[in-house]
């Protein structure tokens, strides 16, 4: 086997070469998503603004009810204490709860007609292209294949909702939640 001035062969400068990028690559989109959250920073300022903007939206009646659920749900999932990621660990347990309302926000303003919107921000004072900026940095966290997962969901709670409706198990279903909780 040939060895170059470096006492190593071919094959083995290959195979460090191969160790050393994947190394790289595998700490890759890790530093990219810690950098992307830094660039979260000046949202944090405007938070209680599109706070007040969520709650607008929220009190309107235009608004699906079933988009209103999605930020209940994820209210629900930060304060119920279970997590998918324990929050003992570090970091990742912490982000874990962020996801999540960020993903839920993301849903409900996908719900929220357009003209609803821009009504509510025009009433708040928020520039449309901010709020398209800063919806753009919270969106780029989230990996792709998520997104597009995520995105699947109210069509496919609907989905489920009209078919136990269409089969008639709603009532059957409250009345066994009725008879199951109520006190003997």
């Amino acid at each position: 086997m040939a060895r170059g001035s470096s006492g190593l062969s071919a094959l083995d400068r290959d195979r460090m070469v191969a160790t050393r990028s994947r190394r790289r690559r595998g700490r890759g989109p890790s530093i990219r998503r810690f950098l992307g959250l830094l660039a979260l920073l000046p949202l944090a300022g405007r938070a209680p603004l599109y706070a007040r903007l969520l709650w607008a939206l929220v009190l309107d009646e235009r608004i699906p009810a079933s988009r209103k659920a999605i930020l209940a749900g994820a209210v629900g999932y930060v304060f119920l204490g279970r997590d998918l990621i324990p929050d003992s660990i570090p970091l990742i347990g912490g982000l874990e709860d962020l996801v999540v309302v960020a993903i839920a926000t993301d849903l409900f303003l996908d719900g929220v007609d357009p003209d609803v919107l821009a009504e509510k921000l025009t009433t708040l004072g928020i520039s449309r292209s901010s709020y398209d900026e800063d919806v753009a940095r919270v969106r780029g966290l989230l990996p792709g294949p998520v997104r597009r997962t995520i995105r699947r969901l109210p069509q496919a709670l609907q989905v489920a909702g009209e078919a136990i409706q269409n089969a008639g198990l709603g009532p059957r279903l409250r009345g066994w939640l009725d008879r199951e909780g109520s006190p003997a």
